[in-house]
């Protein structure tokens, strides 16, 4: 049963739905997804078109909005909106390490995570779109890896779109992990040379951090253990548009003195495990490399091997000279799953996926370049999560879309931009401008 509730400015509405775990085998098994609608409370009894947007992740359920913020704010003034949890996320049937063992052992839930990739999620689209919008196409809007479900859609399902909308979510149509980590490390390493140029006093403190880790063995509160590469993956959050300036107050008063010597404080044990964990969203870190996976090449922890190839970010070898620190991005890695307890149950289960060979292509070249859909993506240049040169790429080979690119924007522009990036992708998909 629906449940409609008010927030300021916006009616809400509870909405459930079941849909197959493999959509090939419709009589099989399903699983839950809930998804929350929300409409303009002063047009809560008109009929509008509907988007449903799409999260970024993967392994990250909807936005949970109070009132009517940023992009959403500017989308229910045209649209009813669905904020779905994409399977597994949020409020629907969850995958994580309380979960899983339901499945069976290792095997069993690695052939299970198998189907939580963006063709599953756009087959869900497809089989709740009915049932939402009557059968009427809808607009979509894809944030990140929201955007690679998008292309995904405009392969497999065009015809349930009246327009695709992206926002830092262009995937290349044909690399291999190992290409996309390859390109990610440059421009992580030009992040970090940003971040120490801005707040120069963090290469000292960031430096006196990774010293310490490396001589002492760290358990945060809630039993993560903080190694330096832990440490050095909280240079995630450069990739957002505050997130040098979250960065710098997090190392500026990480020790403290004690009567055992200098430790690292309990607020910044506190902060760092809040960042570092995944017990929150745990099927980011296991499905977060087959997101790139679409031939008979494993993954085999790409992110892992790849960074070999970039010495400068071994943190011993800078710690024995005088280079900085650097800070990594946004990778899984394999030691992740010893040091984190909401992956540790799961070390077996990622082997398994990193060792799959059977993965099937997510996108049609063929079909994208005969596309018919308004299509519209903002790329932000220089984006750490996603390359630039791969984005542009792929939008030349979708047939139609237009691009905004910009430096305005980290990759959080379409939250950091309040209503303008949505506005502007508005306007490139109806050809206002």
């Amino acid at each position: 049963m629906s449940v409609s509730y008010r927030q300021p400015g916006v009616v809400l509405t509870d909405r459930r739905f079941t849909v197959p775990l493999d959509h090939a085998d419709p009589t099989g098994e399903t699983i839950e997804l809930y998804a929350r609608e929300a409409v303009a409370s002063d047009k809560a009894d008109k009929d509008l078109p509907w988007l449903v947007y799409l999260q970024g992740g993967p392994g990250f359920g909807a936005n949970r909005f109070i009132g009517r913020p940023a992009w959403f704010g500017r989308a229910l003034k045209d649209y009813r909106v669905l904020l779905l949890d994409q399977r597994g996320t949020g409020a629907s049937t969850p995958a994580n390490r309380q979960t899983l063992p339901l499945r069976g052992g290792p095997a069993e839930q690695a052939d299970y995570l198998a189907h939580f990739r963006a063709d599953a999620i756009v087959r869900d689209c497809e089989a709740i779109r009915p049932q939402v919008t009557g059968g009427a196409p809808w607009t979509v809007l894809g944030q990140s890896f929201g955007g690679f479900c998008t292309v995904a859609y405009l392969s497999l399902a065009p015809e349930g779109l009246s327009a695709a909308l992206i926002t830092g979510g262009l995937p290349s149509l044909d690399a291999h992990a190992d290409d996309v980590y390859r390109a990610a490390y440059p421009r992580i390493e030009r992040k970090v040379v940003a971040h120490y140029a801005r707040y120069p006093q963090d290469v000292e403190r960031a430096r006196r951090i990774a010293d310490h880790l490396l001589t002492h063995d760290v358990v945060l509160p809630n039993g993560y253990r903080l190694t330096v590469e832990a440490f050095q993956s909280l240079g995630i959050m450069l990739g957002g548009g505050e997130g040098s300036h979250r960065l710098h107050f997090l190392l500026e008063d990480a020790f403290v003195r004690t009567a055992n010597g200098h430790e690292l404080s309990d607020a910044f044990q506190e902060q760092a495990q809040g960042l570092l964990s995944f017990a929150a969203n745990p099927l980011y870190a296991l499905i977060h490399e087959i997101i790139y996976g679409q031939d008979a090449r494993p993954t085999a922890w790409s992110a892992e091997r790849v960074r070999a190839e970039f010495p400068r970010f071994d943190a011993a070898k800078a710690l024995a000279g005088d280079e900085p620190l650097l800070f990594t991005g946004e990778s899984i890695h394999p030691w992740m799953f010893d040091c984190d307890p909401a992956l540790r149950p799961l070390r077996e289960t990622a082997e398994l996926l990193a060792a799959r060979t059977d993965w099937t292509p997510l996108y049609d070249p063929a079909r994208l370049a005969a596309n018919e859909v308004p299509a519209a993506a903002a790329v932000y240049h220089d984006d750490m999560y996603v390359d630039t040169a791969h984005s542009l790429a792929t939008a030349r080979a979708i047939r139609g879309l237009r691009t905004w690119v910009t430096d305005e924007f980290e990759h959080d522009g379409v939250r950091a931009g309040g209503p303008r990036v949505l506005d502007r992708l508005l306007a490139l998909a109806r050809d206002e401008t």
